[in-house]
């Protein structure tokens, strides 16, 4: 185990990585944050989590309490901006005063991991053997494990049922990358439009990009592949041919959804956050995954947060720690912790009651079976090096300033140095 000290020293050095990871949540909505002083005596543990949008009154909040209860202490919780909450996870472990238990969005695990700031589920004795793989895979680095998933979104393809009727479009032919296109040629044929989705220049970009280059076949590791020129040039392609709009460039996953619910659009790229949404839309719709160039389900990127435990310059503390986050994800709880946050659960067991009590997240059970995490691969605190340059280049071939062959060569270059 990291000794107190050089976890401190770990995370004073990595304070300046934190820039680079502010903005990769893709689906957060939350805002705000405040301190909270933690607990002086024995029988107090504290809880920082990025979902500040949930009081004392909120199921989450109440779960929180109830698991402090059954571990027979009173829990300190602090809910944090997910940016605020990384700069305050590292200030905390170089002053010696990281909270107990530390809940934070997957991409940032790695950087913490490295920082010396989190203990492995080796060191702490946390379960993570019902967790499906490709969900834990988010959490890891070096070959370690650094918490539990606490729930999984992703993205998939909503379309709308009277806009594909009107165009002779049946969703069961939309299977490949081939499919689809010819799907939103009929679509515009008939005057109403493909397909929105962000490519904006952030984070969300890259997110939504992600399922077209990995469904080409690409890895992050070679940005210039064919494969992963492929992928630009798809986008490109529906832009030249007016399949999707023009505002893609500038739209965030907001505002991409707010174009599929004026009703005009045949297909929407977007999360599990947007199902409450859709029901108040108006009109039918329905969900298939995004589809791989050559058919089948696109790895589309993991969205979630994992719940760690820092290290403790008193390690007697984590006995405790562990029993409060093996409340929050056992089977018993999952299901309300993901029902809360709108989250797919990360173990079959707690999938399967989802879908039992609502059939429709079964599509989305299927995208985050098929989902990866964007620092997995093994590439940890590189990713945002590589997500860069990447959403970089989709905006070059977007806007019509280079071609998806020079702008990836370049992003890739970037990425290289």
């Amino acid at each position: 185990m990291r000794s107190a000290a050089r976890s401190r020293r770990a995370a004073g050095a990595s304070l300046a990585a934190v820039a680079a990871l502010g903005g990769l949540v893709a689906c957060s909505s939350t805002s705000g944050g405040g301190d909270a002083g933690r607990g002086t005596g024995g029988g107090t543990y504290t809880i920082w989590d990025p979902y500040p949008q949930y009081d004392r009154a909120s199921d989450w909040v109440k779960l929180l309490d109830r698991c402090g209860a059954d571990a027979g202490v009173k829990v300190e919780r602090t809910g944090y901006d997910t940016s605020d909450l990384t700069n305050k996870a590292l200030l905390a472990a170089q002053q010696g005063n990281s909270p107990d238990v530390l809940i934070v969005d997957n991409p940032v695990v790695s950087t913490l991991a490295e920082a010396g700031v989190l203990t492995t589920t080796e060191e702490n004795r946390l379960d993570v053997s019902a967790i499906a793989p490709n969900l834990l895979a988010a959490g890891q680095s070096g070959g370690k494990t650094y918490g539990v998933p606490i729930g999984a979104n992703t993205l998939a393809l909503y379309y709308n049922k009277d806009v594909l009727k009107q165009a002779g479009v049946d969703i069961a032919s939309v299977k490949d990358w081939t499919s689809l296109t010819a799907a939103l040629e009929k679509v515009k044929a008939k005057g109403k439009k493909g397909i929105t989705f962000s490519a904006i220049g952030t984070e969300e970009g890259s997110f939504q990009f992600l399922p077209w280059f990995w469904g080409s076949g690409a890895s992050l590791t070679k940005l210039d592949s064919p494969q992963g020129v492929s992928a630009v040039a798809l986008w490109s392609d529906w832009l030249k041919k007016g399949y999707a709009p023009n505002s893609v460039i500038n739209n965030t996953q907001t505002t991409s959804w707010q174009e599929f619910a004026t009703g005009d659009f045949a297909f929407a790229e977007n999360g599990t956050w947007q199902l409450a949404n859709a029901g108040k839309t108006g009109f039918a719709y329905g969900i298939i995954p995004v589809p791989g160039k050559s058919g089948g389900t696109a790895p589309a990127p993991t969205g979630g947060e994992f719940v760690s435990i820092p290290v403790q310059s008193d390690t007697g503390r984590h006995a405790t720690s562990r029993k409060l986050v093996t409340c929050l994800t056992s089977t018993g709880n999952s299901l309300t912790t993901t029902t809360t946050l709108s989250y797919i659960a990360p173990t079959e067991a707690v999938q399967a009651k989802q879908v039992a009590a609502t059939p429709g997240l079964r599509v989305w059970v299927e995208a985050v079976k098929a989902a990866k995490g964007r620092t997995s691969d093994d590439l940890g605190t590189r990713y945002p090096r590589i997500s860069e340059p990447m959403w970089g280049a989709v905006q070059a071939a977007l806007s019509g300033s280079k071609s998806p062959q020079d702008a990836m060569a370049a992003a890739q270059s970037a990425a290289a140095q």
